[in-house]
């Protein structure tokens, strides 16, 4: 069974440690601050609010003075000791101790002047303080700005709805337990406490009440309305303080003396005689204690889920960004080769299909290559005109007796000869696909984003074994042009009707063998046969491509690369990993964060809480 101070020991220690890694509460979800349980002590301007707090620890130790005092949250953590000194001690100055009480007051002004400027500015980063002593319950509270309704001078005018929106913060979570502070000479229903604990705990599941300044009412009135629960219902009972007036305070009177004091004055109250068990600072402090234990006992299985949860996200997501790097050159050398194998496994996935992209290439040669072969000016080339002008020079001063081979084979290479621009267009533009599939590879890749120098090495060097490829698969296609015009497919020329045209005298003298029909023919059979050969290089110039570019891609994309970094220096292999800043500084948060979480889950386990 665990003790009260063990519980409440715990969650102060998760708490320091939450603060030294920024995690200060008073946010969104998602902080492990905000799952734990705490008192939020919440009131206007003059409710009495820190006189409420220097009864429970029975110290003057808070800074006083008009306007905005309080500007930072301070968590007060209090712990009971069995005796000895009291003294105090600052998170951000762990090893000093303090015994001086007014040097605490002190300390807490000047440590708010060093965050927020003498501005009267506010924030949210909360001061932590402790307090030993044996005159204290175990108790942590959450002394939060006071409320107010205008802006003193010096001050933004926003500094109203700041303040709400801070205090909102701290008391809308639900684990979070209000204490709301009330003077007894002001409406209940006005008090700026209890409007804003009815907006966020309209239940009044969370809320403790209390009134202050019992002894400064009116004349014949009384509160006890309001302590019996008649005025406003909380599901816990108001209790009444009773602090020291101005003229104690200034006449320094002991806290200690002014507790008796105070339980002097509700057991000979008339009004109040009846309820003085259960009234003052000390059962108050008594009563909030017990609570919290109980809160912190009941929710501890909800706190341990989510740590778990978190503990699992946050360990993912650094696989995502990837763990530390070994500092020997062979940890870098085998990171190195483990990113370029990550790179090539998502590039090959845009290839086959398993990412988008790749269906490009076949978009090449199933529209592109066929349109531009289209588009080819063979008509013009093969028009009447053009054959007889190709024909004649080809014959020279002695004109072809029985075919103009000759003038064929003009005809046919300056034909084939256009081939070489869809041919060339038909490499390049697989090689614009190939580069922009790079570009999304290395995008794509998570475990490189880490890494900006190695992510512009590899992409330098698929984009140069690209070139390469480029090059060869040019020199390809265009051997397949120049192949086809080395040696002309004689059975196509041979199975041509041989007979002469109808009508046609034979006996006619050789200028008459260029008439009209005899050169259409001649441009039908050429056109033909340019046909064909078209056929041919729409099939073999996509199995050029894709054999010179894209297989080489899949195969040998980076293996210059390998070779190239296997050879590298320990200080050029550090040079390649270096990492994005952005990307380090989020690894570190997440490792700090990862190891808070870790050590809250020990510090759960090592008590036994059930």
């Amino acid at each position: 069974m665990a003790t009260m101070g063990s519980l409440i020991g715990l969650v102060n220690r998760i708490q320091q440690a939450c603060t030294v890694l920024g995690d200060y509460g008073g946010g969104g979800g998602g902080s492990l601050w905000n799952s734990l349980p705490s008192v939020a002590v919440v009131g206007g301007q003059s409710s009495g609010k820190s006189s409420v707090l220097e009864s429970i620890v029975g110290r003057d130790f808070l800074p006083r003075g008009s306007g905005i005092v309080t500007r930072m949250p301070l968590v007060l953590q209090l712990h009971k000791t069995e005796g000895g000194t009291e003294y105090a001690e600052f998170l951000h100055l762990p090893r000093k101790r303090f015994t001086d009480f007014a040097a605490v007051r002190q300390e807490i002004s000047d440590h708010t002047d060093r965050i927020t400027g003498k501005s009267k500015a506010i924030s949210n980063k909360p001061i932590q303080l402790s307090i030993y002593s044996p005159h204290v319950v175990n108790l942590t509270l959450i002394d939060l700005p006071g409320l107010t309704k205008v802006a003193v001078e010096g001050q933004p005018e926003s500094i109203v709805q700041d303040i709400e929106n801070m205090v909102r913060s701290y008391v809308d979570k639900p684990n979070s337990i209000i204490l709301a502070i009330s003077p007894a000479n002001q409406d209940i229903a006005t008090s700026d406490a209890i409007k804003l604990a009815k907006e966020v705990d309209p239940s009044g599941d969370r809320t403790f009440g209390v009134v202050t300044k019992l002894d400064l009412m009116d004349k014949g009135t009384n509160a006890v309305d309001v302590l019996e629960g008649r005025s406003y219902r909380l599901q816990h009972p108001w209790v009444g303080v009773v602090n020291r007036s101005q003229a104690d305070i200034n006449k320094s009177v002991d806290m200690l003396a002014a507790r008796r004091k105070e339980q002097e004055y509700f057991q000979s109250s008339p009004d109040y005689g009846h309820l003085a068990h259960k009234m003052g600072a000390e059962y108050l402090a008594k009563l909030l204690s017990e609570h919290l234990e109980a809160v912190i006992k009941a929710k501890i299985p909800s706190i341990i889920a989510m740590i778990n949860k978190t503990v699992d996200e946050i360990e993912a997501e650094l696989d995502r960004l990837g763990r530390p790097i070994g500092g020997d050159a062979g940890a870098q050398l085998y990171t190195i080769l483990d990113m370029c194998r990550a790179f090539d496994r998502v590039f090959k996935e845009h290839l086959d299909g398993g990412r988008p992209g790749g269906d490009r290439i076949y978009g090449v040669f199933d529209h592109q290559l066929p349109a531009a072969l289209k588009k080819l000016p063979f008509d013009k080339h093969l028009s009447l005109q053009n054959v007889r002008k190709v024909i004649s020079e080809a014959d020279g001063y002695q004109p072809h007796l029985i075919a103009p081979e000759q003038g064929y084979r003009r005809l046919i290479d300056s034909s084939l000869s256009y081939f070489r621009g869809p041919a060339e267009a038909s490499v390049d533009a697989v090689h614009l696909v190939l580069k922009e599939l790079v570009r999304r590879s290395i995008a794509a890749t998570e475990e490189l984003k880490r890494f900006p120098t190695l992510q512009s090495d590899i992409a330098a060097a698929a984009n140069e074994s690209l070139e390469r490829f480029r090059e060869d698969g040019r020199k390809t296609v265009i051997r397949l042009v120049d192949m086809e015009a080395s040696y002309l497919t004689v059975e196509f020329f041979r199975k041509l009707p041989t007979e002469p045209d109808k009508g046609a005298n034979n006996n006619t003298p050789a200028n008459d063998r260029y008439q009209d029909n005899h050169l259409r023919r001649i441009g039908s059979n050429v056109s033909s046969y340019i046909g064909m050969v078209c056929d041919t290089l729409r099939n073999t110039i996509p199995k050029a491509v894709v054999h010179c570019q894209v297989k080489e891609a899949k195969r040998n994309l980076l293996n210059r690369f390998y070779a190239h970094v296997g050879s590298k220096e320990k200080k050029q292999l550090s040079a390649m990993l270096d990492e994005d800043p952005g990307l380090m500084e989020k690894r570190d948060s997440l490792v700090k964060k990862l190891e808070l979480y870790k050590s809250a889950r020990n510090e759960i386990d090592s008590v036994a809480w059930k």
